[in-house]
């Protein structure tokens, strides 16, 4: 009895198997896409390197890094997310779950192939084209169906869980089946073109509507991750009642070609900021492993910035200034590099449980990162507003440039070199498992 209570504690003090491979994945493509990121600011800084790469030059560099980004290290922690959400990493369907993730990877290298050899849909993260563009949504299937199958099998008996979680779970699994769909038919030149003419570009309800989409992610991510601990159930129920009601809005706003300079645009993103407050309130309601305090801490001071930053630069008169320029450039790296890197690695440390925490808990690489994308926000924030004056300025080189640009060269090798470290520490996760699964079933035959 003791043996057992003892293996079952140790249980919880590691990740599973099938996590740890998709964030060891996960780390190998953030430290690639970073090592991307490094050239592609070398070559802005030294624009002449260009010649050097033949037909691989900055602007197929520039599709591979953004679409690594967000479907490599961004997407993997979720996939280990979802497996332990619906039970992949559990029983018969966990030796599954590491083909399912060697795929998905697969087809990253396979887009990647495609977009250096100069093939793209020319549409924003939808530029799989060819086989990729097959190859990648098949990949995605094959998760879901991993995720559909383990979760019909493992409640297969009446009343396996409560009936508000299996909603969840149901409905969770249904939006999930159209993403591979939608991926498809999105990336085709058919469906509607690459730039297109009856929009003057981002308004304040696509704007509302996005940051409600992320909002939404993060009201969700912790049931399936922690315990929650609050008996007053009134700040969930605001929260989730705060998320209604702007939802609400977003739907009584304008979505066509309408300026940023009408009220009711700016005003409603605008509704945004009452999330400032109320997303650490809601994180208090659950409990967290004490190791994720480093990354929580961080997420929601990215979470702030952004989100605060995202209404600011939205205003009438700032937008007009900033509007294609590197401090658009800078605003995008707070939200993937800062917040979204930050929620993440607090994501993954949860999963990993404490013995494998201080993979991301070493100080000098969560400082290396984190300050390195807080300086280059400021750089580029720095170059965009002198580009808005001097629209020359990013094409020509000059000392001022040239020195922002070797800055932002610089906090690009911190977070390199911190994703590195990362990934170096992180390799012994998947071995770490397989010991403890084999010490486990010795403990258990003793």
């Amino acid at each position: 009895m003791g043996k057992h209570v003892k293996t079952a504690e140790a249980a919880s003090r590691h990740t599973s198997r099938a996590a740890a491979v998709a964030i060891s994945h996960a780390l190998f493509w953030l430290v690639v896409m970073n090592a991307i990121g490094v050239l592609i600011a070398l070559l802005l800084l030294l624009p002449g390197l260009n010649a050097w790469l033949g037909e691989w030059t900055y602007g197929r560099w520039m599709i591979v890094h953004m679409n690594l980004a967000l479907y490599g290290w961004c997407s993997l922690p979720m996939v280990g997310f979802l497996f332990q959400t619906y039970g992949a990493d559990r029983g018969r369907f966990a030796a599954w779950c590491r083909p399912v993730v060697w795929l998905w990877s697969a087809a990253l290298v396979v887009g990647s192939a495609s977009w250096l050899a100069g093939h793209s849909s020319g549409k924003l993260f939808l530029d799989w084209t060819g086989f990729a563009r097959v190859f990648f949504p098949l990949a995605m299937f094959a998760l879901w169906l991993l995720l559909a199958t383990a979760y019909v099998y493992q409640n297969r008996k009446k009343n396996a869980e409560r009936l508000i979680a299996r909603i969840a779970k149901i409905t969770g699994l249904a939006v999930l089946l159209t993403v591979p769909f939608t991926i498809y038919f999105a990336a085709s030149p058919g469906i509607y073109p690459a730039v297109n003419p009856d929009t003057g570009g981002p308004t304040g309800a696509s704007q509302l509507e996005s940051s409600l989409g992320i909002i939404l992610i993060l009201l969700i991510v912790p049931f399936g991750i922690a315990q929650r601990i609050a008996s007053d159930t009134r700040m969930l129920a605001a929260a989730w009642g705060v998320l209604i009601a702007e939802a609400l809005l977003c739907g009584l706003l304008d979505h066509q070609d309408v300026s940023h300079h009408r009220p009711p645009q700016f005003l409603s993103l605008g509704s945004i900021l009452i999330w400032l407050p109320l997303v650490p309130a809601y994180y208090r309601c659950f409990a967290w492993n004490p190791a994720t305090k480093l990354w929580r801490k961080a997420f929601l001071w990215w979470w702030g910035g952004l989100a605060l930053s995202g209404w600011i630069f939205f205003l009438p008169g700032v937008l007009d200034r900033f509007k294609f320029t590197d401090g658009l450039v800078g605003h995008s790296l707070t939200a993937v590099a800062g917040f979204l890197t930050a929620y993440l690695i607090f994501v993954m440390v949860q999963l990993l449980g404490e013995n494998d925490a201080w993979i991301f808990n070493r100080r000098w690489s969560f400082y290396a990162w984190n300050w390195g994308v807080l300086a280059y926000v400021l750089v580029m924030t720095i170059a965009g507003w002198l580009e808005s004056d001097d629209p020359a300025f990013t094409i020509v080189p000059g000392a001022v440039r040239n020195v922002l640009y070797a800055i932002r060269l610089v906090t690009g090798l911190a977070m390199l070199v911190s994703s590195i470290e990362w990934l170096v520490s992180g390799t012994s996760l998947t071995s770490l498992r397989t010991k403890y699964i084999e010490e486990a079933k010795g403990a258990e035959a003793a």
